[in-house]
């Protein structure tokens, strides 16, 4: 729950709402925004200019805590302006900035630290004279979409370490049942999701302790049906790649081993080929002849493209 006086909020409804929605932690809502300093009337934001809808996520602790008691004040579909006092929006001229330099290309962002603001201000006249003269300001909201936390599939950002080892398997789940029917694309985009959550947690952990450990043995079959997605689409060196990790956390993996072999074959690498096909054989006998069959079908393309460059040559004389 917000700590906000809601005395200092004062509500006039323009349009009616279609339905209200009990709101929650987790309820995610989008919005319309106008707003106006209070003492002048004078237009400081309005979304629709940009089109670009505000996307608020209740009980994620958003730096501007009145936002979440607007919303939860109103129903899907209304309109309605909120006369907030300025003890309330202290944080709004940074907000702003934030919102407006979401927009621009990363060249024209700049960073405002406090020497910056002392010196320089936040880069928009009109937010330094707010910063400078704070008022009172008016919002004009109009909800557009609510979800429920059930409805809608949570970003990362906003999992719990429990939810996200719980999405890591989920995402997994989906993916191998994506794979099976060769939807190979977004199964490789489910395997990716599962992968960038475990990265995130992985990071917070020393590595090689025994949490860091559980987490990368986590990753591992998430490596190869991601290699296999890689495999499919003859994205070979990235095969090489997420293959060359699995073999870092386990040197004897088999399938890591031969899915790389596979991407070196694939990539006409016939050394590295060679080296994998070796250690595989070493590993288990009963796939030399599946192996061998692979390397050798190498072997004689690169021979017969080396013969066509050759009496390609010898034309030219």
């Amino acid at each position: 729950m917000c700590d906000v006086n809601e005395a200092l909020i004062k509500k006039e409804t323009v349009y009616v709402g279609s339905k209200y929605i009990p709101l929650k932690d987790g309820c995610k809502v989008k919005f319309h925004y106008e707003t106006k300093r209070a003492d002048n009337q004078k237009i400081i934001d309005d979304s629709r200019k940009t089109n670009r809808l505000f996307e608020l996520v209740l009980g994620k602790k958003f730096k501007l805590e009145v936002w979440e008691v607007i919303v939860q004040k109103m129903s899907l579909n209304e309109v309605a302006r909120f006369h907030v006092d300025q003890s309330l929006v202290q944080q709004y001229p940074f907000i702003s900035k934030t919102i407006r330099d979401a927009v621009k290309k990363p060249e024209e962002k700049r960073h405002c630290c406090g020497m910056t603001l002392q010196n320089e201000g936040l880069g928009y006249e009109d937010l330094d004279e707010l910063f400078k003269k704070p008022c009172d300001l008016i919002f004009t909201i109009e909800v557009t979409s609510i979800e429920l936390p059930e409805e809608y599939e949570k970003e990362s950002w906003q999992l719990n370490e429990t939810e996200k080892l719980q999405s890591i398997d989920d995402f997994r789940i989906k993916g191998n049942e994506l794979f099976k029917r060769n939807q190979f694309i977004q199964a490789e985009e489910s395997y990716s999701k599962a992968l960038g959550i475990v990265e995130q947690l992985m990071l917070r952990e020393k590595p090689k302790d025994e949490e860091w450990m559980d987490l990368a043995r986590m990753k591992i079959p998430l490596l190869l049906n991601y290699s296999q997605c890689k495999l499919v689409q003859k994205e070979y060196y990235r095969v090489i790649e997420c293959c060359t990790e699995v073999l870092s956390y386990e040197p004897d993996n088999i399938k890591a081993l031969y899915r790389r072999c596979k991407g070196h074959i694939g990539a006409w690498n016939v050394d590295k080929a060679e080296e994998d096909s070796n250690r595989i054989i070493e590993l288990d006998s009963s796939l030399k002849p599946t192996v061998m069959k692979e390397l050798n079908a190498l072997k004689d393309k690169i021979k017969s493209e080396e013969d066509k460059s050759k009496s390609n040559y010898r034309k030219l004389f």
